[in-house]
């Protein structure tokens, strides 16, 4: 009998660095045992400087790249990333509503490294109303969820509750603690709150964090482990990742989590092992 691939179906963008995007979803779902496969949202191009230009590709494509391919070979998990205005959401969410027996990781790209929002107050309505009621997981980072909730953590334990509210868990990330980092767990199943500490890795290798680590913990749920446990395998994927990123130079301004050099065995090892 023929064994059942753990796929991972991405609607994101293009990133040309190879860093973030479409590009670090695959290496971190093909790095933790899963097959890979995308629609694309988007093209950007940039450096590791500057963003230079956006295209948005048309709704209608979007949805029907997605549509040939859960619809022939379908996906244990589905995970979004860059969805660049409401349109799209409302169209990838009017997708995903066709095939509930997907688990769903929704990454919300809202907001860029300097904190200024990127998309629409329509665009995070939108996020809202029609995806995050179909999502297993939702996994903003503190600025994200700062700007879902309009408002300042003041609770981290209650408030990140707030944003499960559409029946969804949610994982809140890089909480920052003098040298410590803290990601927090709303686990919607059990209603309880877990916390990831770990310390802070100094590197400016950091672009595409959140892409490959919400990428890791959809792979492992596409593998069918556990809300709590995923999200253990993934943390655990990212912290080493980051930390072997680290040892590397990559361009003038920030370069990615981990070089994924999946042909050199020893790196390999000792990321994916």
């Amino acid at each position: 009998m023929k064994k059942p691939l753990n796929i991972v179906f991405l609607i994101a963008g293009s990133e040309p660095l190879g860093s973030a995007g479409m590009q670090a979803d695959i290496k971190a779902i093909t790095a933790c045992g899963g097959y890979a496969a995308c629609a694309l949202t988007g093209i950007v191009d940039e450096d590791t400087q500057h963003v230079k230009q956006i295209f948005h590709l048309p709704v209608d494509l979007i949805t029907s790249q997605a549509e040939s391919f859960l619809g022939d070979v379908g996906a244990q998990c589905i995970k979004t990333g860059v969805l660049p205005n409401a349109d799209i959401i409302r169209g990838v969410a009017g997708v995903l509503k066709k095939y509930p027996e997907s688990r769903k990781v929704i990454d919300p790209v809202i907001v860029n490294s300097k904190g200024e929002q990127l998309v629409s107050d329509d665009a995070i309505d939108a996020y809202k109303d029609e995806l995050f009621p179909l999502a297993t997981l939702i996994t903003p980072n503190r600025r994200e969820a700062e700007v879902l909730l309009k408002r300042k953590f003041n609770n981290i334990r209650e408030d990140i509750k707030e944003l499960g509210a559409w029946g969804n868990s949610v994982i809140i990330k890089s909480f920052e603690y003098g040298g410590m980092l803290s990601d927090f767990l709303y686990d919607a199943t059990t209603g309880e709150v877990h916390e990831f500490t770990k310390k802070r890795i100094e590197t400016n290798n950091v672009n595409g964090t959140g892409d490959s680590f919400s990428s890791a913990i959809a792979t492992y749920l596409a593998k069918g482990l556990s809300l709590l446990d995923a999200v253990k395998k993934g943390e655990e994927f990212i912290n080493k990742a980051i930390a072997l990123g680290a040892e590397y130079e990559f361009g003038h301004g920030f370069g990615p989590v981990h070089p994924c050099f999946m042909e050199d065995k020893v790196i390999h090892e000792r990321i994916y092992n």
